[in-house]
């Protein structure tokens, strides 16, 4: 069945017409995840009065903004503070660890220490004894002058001088002009380091003299004795007082 022509020219003009007011859609196109211009209307229209009817976009932004803050603050007022503490509790732990390894060690080498100390104490008391006393000084005196005499040597000067008090022990040097050969001055040296005793010669000097074969020692013998109780006693009192 024909259609008038007249009828025919408006539907054209009027399927025209529609095709021009629908919009192209493209074949394949994706809409974006985001609409960030839906997102701004939404905030835009938020009424603080009544947040259960908020969208779920400004109410998921609000609750991780409050919860950065609480950590935030969180961290402000109490972690930081707890974090220096317990790394200066670490601190002090490792101390006292060290500590600990340190006297285990020692507690497990604790007789050898103690054997250690008892030869100390040995050797000590070895040295000790070859110290006179104040009352064996005199006798000490004699032997260095017999050692001399016995050498041949003329004993020009023998001149003990005063004590100097130490810690424990008193130190009194002796100024000695001796007169003799080379060679028996040099026996008599030796026999001074052979005395039981300990005496040193210092500041030596030796000159030949106007004869041949004669020389002429000048030296200071220092000998020490160790102090008796009461001399202990009182130079722990001049060190406290000095003190």
């Amino acid at each position: 069945m024909k259609l008038p022509f007249g009828l025919a020219l408006g539907q054209e003009k009027h399927a025209k017409h529609t095709e021009k007011q629908m919009p192209e859609v493209k074949v394949g196109a994706k809409a974006p995840l985001i609409d960030f211009h839906q997102l701004a209307e939404d905030f835009k229209t938020l009424d603080p009065q009544d947040p259960g009817l908020w969208p779920l976009a400004p109410r998921v932004v609000v609750l991780l903004g409050l919860f950065v803050l609480l950590v935030a603050a969180s961290w402000w007022f109490g972690w930081s503070g707890q974090l220096e503490a317990l790394d200066a509790q670490k601190a002090q732990e490792s101390s006292l660890r060290d500590d600990w390894v340190a006297k285990k060690s020692q507690s497990v080498n604790l007789e050898e220490y103690r054997r250690q100390l008892a030869e100390i104490d040995r050797s000590f008391g070895a040295l000790l004894k070859q110290l006179p006393n104040r009352s064996e000084m005199g006798d000490l005196l004699v032997d260095i002058n017999k050692a001399a005499q016995g050498r041949g040597l003329s004993v020009e000067l023998f001149k003990p001088g005063g004590e100097a008090v130490k810690e424990f022990y008193a130190e009194m040097p002796i100024t000695l002009n001796l007169i003799g050969g080379y060679h028996d001055i040099g026996a008599f040296t030796g026999d001074i380091a052979k005395l039981p005793r300990i005496v040193t010669l210092n500041d030596i000097n030796l000159a030949t003299g106007t004869k041949d074969g004669v020389m002429t020692l000048r030296a200071t013998a220092k000998t020490f004795r160790y102090l008796d109780d009461a001399e202990l006693a009182n130079q722990k009192k001049a060190n406290k007082g000095g003190r």
